[in-house]
């Protein structure tokens, strides 16, 4: 019994008869407290088995199975008619379900550990190294050069592009702020345009329509791991001379036409902050083709100290350096990339199968021409067919199921307020949410979402 609660990692196990028929389940608490009354190890399951315990049958409305859980009663045995246990619901399961957590379960703490065990723990270490190449190799890229998060990732490469005062930089409506904030960092002006309804992200006719003579350059963000349309906005940016900045932030795996986004236009910038689907705590990463782009970001990542003359600054530069510790972390996500990128995939299906037809719901954008990566599962929920996006918000928060808003059109925010009306951005934010979408999560969870989802919808609260 107790190598079958270590086994499983939940801290209980439950008891059959011959038959499969459940007859009681323990706790490792059950088990502490039957020794601590004299209980011998080698005593029969019976001395520690709780056979007093709540249940419920399956086909029970997931509202009152989750009504049974509280502090005392902490999991719930789902039987069959003949009493055999086919599921379970727990209170760490169904309770505080996560939007997003980050999956350590590789070498990160084993790497962690040699740059303790080695004094390397600033930002100077082989495993800094070996993570920019390691992730110039992922994305298909010459250079890779790794900030202490995304968006020092996205000033670093504006800044190594010459953007100052006077300049424009073309950004969507729809994106987190960091995008816009990038550009104002560095004295220029963020021009806002909306986004495509197909997709959500920037719009290329609304970019054609808001290039002027002091614009430089464009920032397609691919939101919610789904790219932007790359062609059209390469065409317009050749024909008026513009760099392309992708913002890979959300979107580490996807790929456009069969191109790993970051690596389609000028420069590319990830980011690696602890909801990321690869995450080293906080950190981020320039990708580039370009050799002189990378010189110059090199340059100004490290207080613009000349590589060859230690101390001699020939320019102003930043501290943007990621330290050995995160870059460890790094390294150990990228060796378990292949199967991130699997559970990521799987919870994409999981959630478009379990919510396939169900009305009131609009599953996120996936273009023929994309390949998206999950990293939040983002809906969005239909005008006067159920509950609105906000009654379904807090309602999901009400039964413990972590979920968000998407972002808030830029427009409407205090530091880039306008009173022009960007229709798609608006709708997209108020009718959109996003799903519990940790790599860690379980299909049983993903199920339980999906099925109080239906619930809300079919009785519209």
């Amino acid at each position: 019994m107790l190598n079958r609660i270590n086994e499983n990692g939940r801290g209980i196990a439950f008891a059959v008869d011959s038959e499969g028929r459940f007859v009681g389940l323990a706790t490792d608490g059950d088990i502490r407290r039957a020794l601590l009354k004299g209980a011998r190890m080698e005593s029969g399951v019976g001395e520690w088995l709780n056979r007093d315990c709540v249940t419920a049958l399956r086909g029970t409305a997931v509202e009152r199975i989750l009504a049974l859980l509280d502090e005392r009663v902490r999991c719930v045995p789902i039987l069959d008619e003949d009493g055999r246990p086919v599921d379970f619901a727990a209170l760490d399961q169904n309770y505080h379900l996560p939007v997003a957590e980050p999956s350590l379960t590789g070498r990160e703490l084993e790497y962690v550990t040699d740059c303790i065990a080695t004094n390397w723990i600033s930002s100077r270490g082989k495993y800094v190294d070996r993570f920019e190449s390691d992730f110039a190799k992922l994305c298909g890229a010459r250079f890779a050069i790794s900030t202490s998060n995304g968006t020092t990732a996205l000033h670093l490469g504006l800044a190594a592009l010459g953007i100052g005062p006077g300049d424009e930089v073309i950004v969507p409506d729809l994106t987190f702020i960091a995008t816009a904030n990038a550009v104002t960092y560095c004295g220029a002006k963020p021009v806002l345009v909306d986004v495509d309804p197909s997709t959500w992200t920037i719009s290329a006719a609304a970019v054609e329509a808001a290039v002027t003579p002091r614009t430089r350059g464009v920032i397609p963000v691919h939101l919610y791991g789904h790219p932007a349309d790359m062609s059209a906005i390469n065409t317009i940016a050749g024909q008026h001379g513009l760099f392309v900045l992708e913002d890979c932030a959300e979107s580490l795996g996807a790929r456009y036409r069969g191109r790993t986004v970051g690596t389609i236009g000028t420069a590319g910038c990830f980011s690696f902050y602890g909801n990321k689907t690869l995450t080293t705590g906080e950190g981020g990463m320039v990708v580039t083709n370009d050799e002189e782009l990378a010189r110059r970001a090199r340059l100004l990542r490290d207080h613009g100290m000349a590589p060859e003359r230690r101390y001699v600054h020939p320019v102003v530069g930043f501290n943007y350096r990621l330290t050995n510790l995160q870059a460890a972390i790094g390294v150990a996500q990228l060796e378990r990339i292949d199967e991130i990128f699997a559970s990521k995939k799987r919870i994409d299906a999981s959630y478009r199968r379990f919510l396939a037809g169900l009305p009131g719901i609009e599953l996120p954008p996936q273009a023929d021409w994309a390949q998206p990566v999950c990293w939040l599962f983002s809906m969005l929920v239909k005008d006067g067919s159920g509950p609105s996006r906000d009654k379904m918000l807090g309602a999901l928060e009400e039964r413990q199921i972590g979920c968000r808003p998407l972002f808030h059109p830029l427009h409407l925010q205090p530091p880039y307020r306008e009173s022009r009306s960007f229709p798609v951005s608006e709708d997209l934010a108020r009718r959109g949410l996003s799903l519990p979408s940790a790599v860690t999560l379980p299909d049983r969870s993903i199920e339980h979402v999906c099925a109080v989802i239906t619930e809300l919808v079919g009785r519209g609260a």
